[in-house]
């Protein structure tokens, strides 16, 4: 079968040899899968992923000399089964699962993995406990957007809310956006997004953020203190020496960038008291002040994908098209923005070797789309978002492609 492979620093394509289901488990086909933006970060920064394992007890850390095969955001079709399977859902049923295996050694991750491939490939392996049968109608690219809500879903979990709380998003690639959509269905609000770019904030805008800011133009600290200004009665019931601060609601920031620098930025804008929830991934080594953290009191969640629950309650909220406002369909995260396609096998002669698009560079690998991370610290790599289609898809009939959005 072919697979985008990560090998020696590259993600190339190439044949690998088809999975064998074991005990317990149940071959797959690939119909679509994410690019998360945890994978582009791992494409560059694997060995800090390696290094960081040994605090890790009981996590097999990548050998980077072996193939790698990522794709933990996805949507599957059921080929066969192993032994010791009930087989309850049949050959070609549309499923999505958590990415992990359940071995003996307990529970494996898939993607990030030597042994366990993840959906990048044409073929994977799932465990038969873990599978969620996506309801009917819905398409294998929603249900595929599964993961990355639960990501959001999981954060606002997370956050602690005890209510009157004004949410400020800083990023809105996909992580963001899911954060937004999760916090309209608690009902909190007024939301407050920034992003540099202009898709994504027309994104946020139709995920249900109230108030949205172009960085390069607007503080977002300062557009979010505008919103959050409390009501006369709010002011009156204040203690004494809480009444000599700045009257603002409570704070609550979610951090959906994941690359160095942010965090600080945060601590230097948050105010008084704010609750920081990091929902970026950043894979390399950053720095903040403490002293910032200190004086202003703040309390800093860092939170790292989801429940089975929570995963599950993700698929229903995209099928009932509850994740995003009632006069917005599902087909908004996925078919909103103009997209590129690439097969992976054969190029076309025509296609260049790279090119462009709102800053950020791509170039072709073996035929893959690869995002080389511009320097400017206004975009950042987490929020490309592609898609990759199994050939007998009938709108793909050249093969495998990723599909990336123009944001």
């Amino acid at each position: 079968m072919r697979a985008a492979i990560f090998r020696n620093g590259e993600i190339v394509v190439d044949q690998m040899p088809e999975p064998k289901p074991g005990a317990g488990q149940v071959l797959v086909k690939s119909l679509a899968c994410g690019i998360c933006g945890s994978d582009l970060h791992a494409r560059k920064h694997a060995h800090r992923m390696v290094e960081l394992s040994k605090f890790l007890p009981g996590r097999t850390p990548m050998d980077l000399s072996r193939d790698v095969v990522f794709g933990h955001e996805f949507c599957c079709e059921v080929l066969d089964y192993g032994p010791n399977t009930t087989r309850k859902l049949k050959p070609g049923t549309r499923v999505c699962s958590l990415p992990a295996l359940l071995t003996p050694e307990g529970p494996k991750g898939i993607g990030y993995s030597n042994d366990y491939v993840g959906a990048y490939a044409e073929q994977m392996l799932l465990s038969e406990p873990l599978l969620l049968e996506v309801p009917n109608g819905l398409s294998a690219e929603h249900a595929a957007l599964t993961e990355p809500l639960a990501v959001g879903v999981h954060a606002v979990a997370m956050a602690n809310i005890k209510g009157g709380e004004v949410p400020l998003v800083i990023g809105c690639g996909p992580v963001g956006l899911a954060v937004i959509a999760a916090l309209k269905i608690k009902g909190l609000g007024p939301i407050v997004a920034a992003d540099y770019s202009p898709a994504r904030r027309l994104l946020a805008e139709k995920m249900g953020a109230d108030v949205v800011v172009d960085p390069a133009k607007t503080q977002p600290y300062a557009s979010w203190a505008e919103h959050a200004q409390m009501t006369e009665a709010e002011k009156a019931a204040r203690p004494p020496m809480q009444a000599l601060l700045p009257p603002l609601k409570p704070a609550l920031i979610f951090e959906c960038v994941g690359v160095p620098g942010v965090l600080q930025h945060v601590f230097e804008g948050a105010p008084r008291s704010a609750r920081v929830v990091v929902v970026g991934v950043c894979m390399e080594t950053d720095k903040s002040e403490p002293m910032l953290g200190i004086i202003k009191e703040l309390n800093v969640q860092y939170v790292l994908g989801y429940t089975p629950e929570e995963f599950a309650y993700s698929l229903r909220l995209i099928a009932e098209g509850r994740s995003m406002p009632p006069r917005w369909s599902p087909a908004v995260s996925a078919s909103t923005a103009s997209r590129r396609r690439l097969p992976i096998s054969p190029i076309p002669r025509r296609t260049p070797r790279s090119w462009s698009s709102h800053g950020a560079e791509f170039d072709l690998v073996g035929g893959l789309a690869k995002r080389n991370a511009p320097s400017s610290p206004r975009h950042e790599v987490g929020g490309l978002r592609l898609r990759l289609t199994h050939p007998t898809d009938r709108r793909s009939r050249r093969g495998l492609h990723f599909v990336t959005p123009n944001l």
